[in-house]
């Protein structure tokens, strides 16, 4: 489950829920569509995901999760607010995707998602890095929160 990334779940999981609400016995849901909350969640997302994605780069370290080990443990911009900048951003642009379409069963995707992240991404990442980085990185995990 950790090789395949993050944002294809989120994908495919959007996807899956948006084909599987079509299904007839679906068709009497609600329409849940509201297109200004819906395009302020996916630039909230995608903004901050974005730029988090960028500074990785620009420190020279690695972006996948499955990653055996990182090159620097990035503590600065968005990461002095959260631990976990792209997975935040991640759920709340499929929050606002789910809004967009106003599927009620795509709502479930940020919930996949952040369980996902969370139980699963989130602890083995962790991992590697406490064995890393060691007391800096218990420092850091101290002194930010893991979502917001």
């Amino acid at each position: 489950m950790l090789k395949i990334p993050p944002p294809i779940w989120g994908i495919a999981s959007l996807v899956a829920f948006y084909f599987l609400s079509g299904l007839p016995a679906l068709q009497g849901l609600p329409d849940w569509t509201n297109k200004i909350a819906a395009t302020i969640l996916m630039v909230l997302g995608f903004g901050p995901a974005a730029a988090a994605l960028a500074q990785f780069r620009r420190a020279g370290t690695q972006v996948r999760p499955d990653s055996e080990t990182n090159n620097k443990l990035v503590v600065s911009g968005l990461y002095r607010f959260t631990r976990n900048p792209m997975y935040l951003g991640m759920i709340l642009f499929s929050l606002g995707v789910a809004l967009w379409f106003g599927r009620p069963l795509m709502f479930v995707s940020p919930l996949l998602v952040f369980v996902l992240t969370n139980w699963l991404f989130i602890p083995f990442e962790e991992a590697k890095m406490g064995r890393q980085f060691g007391a800096e990185f218990e420092a850091y995990k101290k002194k930010v929160r893991r979502w917001i």
